[in-house]
């Protein structure tokens, strides 16, 4: 007996993509209806159940399901946008414009697409907020991915003396293990794709990188709100903000949903909904450099914590239980603690030395070097890499490595970093929205 394989899926036959329904039940089980022309999906999110009751939470659902729709969008990118519920207000309009656009460059770039998606979403009316000072944070709500970053964050807010909870979507082996080097209470959601999503990536659909920061930042939001918390607070560093490469003239920017344009216009979209929590990023001012450095007198989370992508792979056949050491993500986060701890203290981490690995050292040009574009991972700046192999350069315990000597040598010759740039990397930044007494602690734990 024979079976007849699926029919391929056209995305250029397809001429809509709606949002058809959301819902929240008082278990926290959230619903997101959505549709490409006559082919439905349902995402499920489960929620911790609801703890109090916020006029926040119908507009923040549906803020919710306006972010996470972009991961079917995808699959067709159709102009025509669809919302059954009622057009966003202008706010939310403008940051669903962006990440459906600038937030799938990376997806475009992928894909050979001619340019980015330009979906034209309807505008509701603009929505007046009030120019009133926010009241001082009272409680902070800290998604935790399991990177060092999130760590940084988490001490931060540690160090406020505000009440802090913990937040993941997800419970990865480094999102808990970070989370009970913390010892905070921990809030954990649980996201499904629906399943007739990869079923239509596997007859043709167009797949690739989402703006899943948003996605998260909007589920915080709503866990936020349903537990009386009143600041999300995010760990999107400055470095977020730089572009990979530029396409059809366009800047494109893998990180683009964890940039200071997409902080905006999410805190924009938030403050449109009454009694909303804020959202900030507690790292917006400091690089990859500076907060590499405090996390180096962070032992605690030493062995806690993985930034390799490869630990987080949807497919768990295909999910590492640790670094791979062979990734550019690997090489970055080895670059930039490197300065500020010892080659016994990273080999406890990484298992390697990937800066005595000669065939560790392309990848490192490719962070490192202004010739590069730079790698579709959340990576720095190519000049706080040069910065960090100049710092190695200077190091006693480092200097005599293979790749810093030949870093050294060769690409710190043709593109120098200077004391005064190293020094601004190591700097924060003002441009920033970081309230007090936030702001004093950002101070104490960055050193700066």
């Amino acid at each position: 007996m024979s079976t007849a394989s699926p029919a391929s899926f056209d995305p250029s036959a397809i001429s809509a993509f709606q949002f058809t329904y959301h819902s929240l039940a008082p278990d926290g089980v959230v619903r997101l209806g959505y549709a490409l022309d006559d082919i439905e999906f349902e995402e499920t999110i489960t929620l911790p159940a609801p703890a109090v009751h916020s006029p926040a939470t119908p507009g923040l659902l549906e803020l919710l399901h306006w972010v996470a729709g972009v991961s079917y969008y995808k699959a067709a990118i159709p102009q025509h946008m669809v919302c059954e519920s009622g057009a966003p207000p202008a706010g939310a309009e403008r940051l669903l414009s962006a990440l459906y656009s600038e937030g799938l460059g990376e997806f475009a770039v992928v894909n050979g697409l001619r340019q980015l998606p330009h979906p034209q979403f309807p505008r509701g009316d603009e929505v007046s907020v009030t120019d009133a000072a926010p009241h001082p944070p009272r409680s902070l709500l800290v998604p935790v991915g399991g990177g060092k970053d999130s760590a940084v964050a988490i001490e931060i807010a540690r160090a406020s003396g505000l009440p802090v909870t913990l937040f993941s979507v997800g419970d990865a082996p480094p999102v808990t293990a970070t989370a009970a080097v913390a010892a905070l209470p921990h809030h954990i959601a649980q996201r499904a794709i629906d399943p007739a999503l990869l079923e239509l990536n596997e007859r043709g659909a167009l797949n690739g990188h989402v703006p899943v920061t948003a996605i998260i930042s909007c589920v915080a939001l709503l866990v936020a709100a349903t537990q009386g918390i009143d600041v999300v607070l995010m760990a999107n560093e400055r470095s977020a903000s730089a572009a990979n490469l530029r396409y059809h003239g366009l800047e494109v920017n893998h990180q683009f949903s964890k940039s200071r344009r997409a902080e905006r216009l999410l805190a924009a979209a938030a403050a449109e909904i009454a009694g909303a929590p804020r959202i900030l990023s507690v790292l917006r001012p400091a690089s990859e450099l500076a907060i590499a450095r405090a996390f180096a007198g962070m032992t605690p989370y030493h062995q806690a914590f993985t930034s390799c992508n490869r630990v987080f792979a949807l497919d768990p056949t295909r999910r590492l239980q640790s670094w791979c050491c062979d990734c550019d993500k690997c090489r970055f986060v080895y670059l930039i603690l490197a300065p500020f701890m010892s080659p016994a203290q990273l080999h406890a981490i990484f298992a390697a030395d990937l800066l005595a690995d000669p065939a560790q050292y392309d990848g490192f040009v490719r962070l490192a070097s202004t010739d590069a574009a730079k790698p579709f991972e959340c990576v720095g700046e190519a000049g706080e890499s040069r910065a960090a192999v100049s710092l190695l350069a200077q190091h006693p315990q480092w200097r005599e490595h293979a790749n810093v000597r030949r870093l050294a040598a060769e690409l710190l010759a043709r593109q120098p970093v200077g004391e005064q740039e190293i020094a601004s990397y190591l700097a924060l930044s003002d441009d920033h929205d970081i309230p007090q007494p936030l702001l004093a602690a950002v101070g104490e734990v960055l050193g700066a």
